[in-house]
């Protein structure tokens, strides 16, 4: 059987562009470590792969006519292990038929100071996640401009919804508010903060590998209320499940306490200037040229209040991440 479309991971991202795939007929494979997921979507193919092996990426993406790049190493080992997992499905994919569509994120533009953000923005990261996140991105690219394959790429905002464990805006905010506790944030709450749906994330990189007009460049994804604040965020989550809103904040020395024992906490201090200063993601390239817009915040809170609601034995997992 052949397989149109290969995803690589099986993370919250990576989940929203199966079903969105699995909606349009298509067929679809993941690929991650230990092949195996929780819940696995009917009509999803889960197989095992070491994506830092390049034999590998061609042999698990052979025929392919689109792969998502979802993958990625624990967050404290981006530094290290992106840059070599990156390449390795880079060189895996030269010379394919295969279109690369890369899931990223905004690290790479480093501090916004409030303007609005758009894809023209320059690299100017100061962290040393962003620069991976820059270097990584310029790379793929490259490859793009030399016809060693077709590539574009989809970044989005700190995501929310089902399987959104991770997330700022994620298991540590929403399961604690749940049992009747302050939900866990980072930063300032008054701010306005740009949060990406999942499943509109998943729908626009689908769109993205569809067509070629989006070869060559990246897009920042459609999202609905890009100015609502953390806060706002909680307040509507609390009143879709009628419940208190409750809201707790961490600042640097709370992260670097928390460092001292999660690894991912210290990596997340480098990153709390999007916490400290607005973070405004423009999404109109996206939206005009391929006419898709974000699902409205009122539906999007009320599908991840039930999702949550209904994945109470997930809250182990959301504490570890």
């Amino acid at each position: 059987m052949t397989i149109n479309h290969v995803v690589f991971g099986t993370g919250a991202i990576a989940r929203a562009i199966a079903e969105e795939l699995l909606k349009r007929g298509e067929s679809v494979r993941m690929v991650n470590r230990s092949g195996r997921m929780a819940e696995v979507p009917a009509g999803v193919e889960v197989i095992a792969s070491d994506l830092y092996d390049q034999a590998k990426v061609r042999e698990v993406t052979r025929g392919a006519k689109v792969v998502y790049q979802c993958s990625q190493p624990a967050y404290h080992q981006w530094v290290e292990k992106f840059p070599p997992l990156q390449k390795s499905i880079l060189d895996g994919l030269t010379g394919s038929d295969s279109k690369l569509v890369l899931v990223e994120n905004l690290y790479m533009y480093g501090e916004s100071n409030g303007v609005l953000m758009t894809e023209a923005m320059p690299y100017n990261a100061h962290t040393r996640k962003g620069k991976v996140r820059a270097e990584m991105s310029k790379a793929a690219f490259e490859a793009h401009r030399e016809g060693k394959m077709r590539v574009t790429a989809g970044r989005g905002s700190d995501f929310f919804g089902p399987w959104g464990l991770s997330s700022s805006m994620g298991g540590r905010a929403f399961y604690p508010l749940l049992e009747g506790k302050p939900a866990q944030l980072l930063g300032r709450l008054d701010l306005p903060h740009t949060h990406t749906f999942l499943p509109d994330f998943g729908k626009a990189l689908v769109i993205l590998g569809e067509r070629d007009e989006a070869d060559g460049q990246a897009w920042h994804v459609p999202n609905d209320m890009p100015r609502a604040t953390q806060g706002e965020m909680i307040r509507m989550f609390a009143e879709e499940a009628g419940i208190e809103p409750k809201m707790n904040g961490m600042g640097r020395f709370m992260l670097r306490l928390g460092g001292l024992f999660v690894p991912a906490a210290k990596e997340s201090l480098e990153m709390l200037y999007e916490f400290e200063q607005p973070f405004v993601v423009d999404s109109s390239k996206f939206e005009t040229t391929f006419g898709m817009k974000a699902t409205p915040m009122h539906e999007a809170i009320k599908h991840t209040v039930g999702w949550f609601k209904n994945h109470s034995d997930m809250k182990s997992l959301a504490a570890k991440s």
